[in-house]
């Protein structure tokens, strides 16, 4: 049924992993001060199981990737037909150009914590337009997709209110809403904040009119392994359809042709240097590299004119 081999730990994370680590804490409360923190890691590993999910389909059955899209937002926390609008067809399209409404530039193109930590919050706002102009757009189209991308936000919802409700009623009010709030709500919420910044590092700084030059790689084995490979960005913009399980291979390919400054080991050094050590040492900081985002060559783009429509459609498309 699935359509890469690789994707049988795709199904042990969600399917298996996730759910059953749930199951365990809701059973057992005192294990929460022990476990919780893998809870907000498959909560994360949900966000980018959700963003390969949207653009390789994990089956080869079209109603299996539907039932699998509900599954993964609920552990994701969020609908995760969002990613076609949002990063599909605009993100891809765009990278970080005039026009992306998740460009890291929108009103300085300064690089340091307080810009990052507020990333998650500007880059939110400018997403929820394309979403619902893509809504809107597939209504009229295709009434029957557009009541699947819908229920997606029932199912979220319904789903979070009645393991709520359950934990309530299996541990009294404040013990049950801790424990869902541990194992479900908080890391709900740290996945769609770090798969933000993560996106925010990999194109800050970066150069997006180049080939090669348009993304900062991670590429940590350790890092890769836990996150399915979405540390090696250049060559997933290169080919979004690709499947996951083939980005090192590919990285490999092109990595001479990269900035080097671009190809970084370690994403927790590369934080360490950039949000700690870079404001009392500004060299070990990033620089921009190459041609400016915004450098359209007409001069400095004025924002109040940028588009942030999602775009139109293209190879991205996911199938599901």
């Amino acid at each position: 049924m699935l359509r890469y081999r690789a994707d049988i730990r795709t199904l042990l994370w969600m399917l298996v992993f996730a759910p059953g680590l749930v199951a365990l804490q809701y059973a057992r409360p005192d294990l929460l001060p022990y476990l919780s923190w893998l809870s907000f890691y498959f909560a994360i590993s949900a966000s980018t199981i959700a963003h390969n999910h949207q653009h390789c389909p994990t089956f080869e059955n079209k109603t299996l990737n539907t039932l699998f899209s509900y599954w993964i937002s609920i552990i994701y926390g969020f609908p995760t037909f969002a990613w076609i609008p949002t990063h599909n067809l605009n993100h891809h399209k765009y990278v970080n150009k005039p026009g992306d409404a998740t460009i890291t530039w929108r009103f300085t193109n300064s690089h340091n914590y307080l810009v990052a930590a507020s990333y998650f919050f500007v880059s939110s706002y400018y997403q929820s337009g394309p979403i619902k102009e893509f809504l809107a757009q597939t209504k009229e189209k295709n009434p029957e997709r557009y009541w699947v991308y819908v229920s997606q936000y029932v199912v979220v919802i319904g789903a979070h209110l009645g393991l709520a409700a359950l934990a309530v009623s299996l541990h009294g009010v404040g013990l049950g809403l801790t424990v869902y709030a541990f194992t479900l709500l908080f890391p709900a919420i740290v996945s769609l904040w770090t798969v933000m910044t993560f996106n925010y590092d990999q194109h800050v700084h970066t150069d997006p009119w180049s080939r090669y030059n348009h993304s900062r790689n991670f590429v940590s084995p350790v890092l890769n392994f836990l996150l399915f490979n979405n540390g090696y960005h250049t060559v997933h913009h290169e080919n979004a359809a690709r499947h996951w399980s083939l980005a090192k291979e590919e990285h490999e390919k092109i990595k001479h042709l990269i900035d080097p400054s671009l190809n970084q080991k370690s994403m927790w050094l590369y934080w360490f240097k950039q949000y700690v050590l870079a404001p009392f040492f500004p060299s070990l900081g990033t620089k921009q590299i190459g041609r400016a985002p915004w450098d359209t060559g007409e001069g400095k783009l004025d924002l109040t004119t940028a588009p942030v429509g999602f775009g139109d459609t293209g190879t991205n498309v996911a199938r599901v």
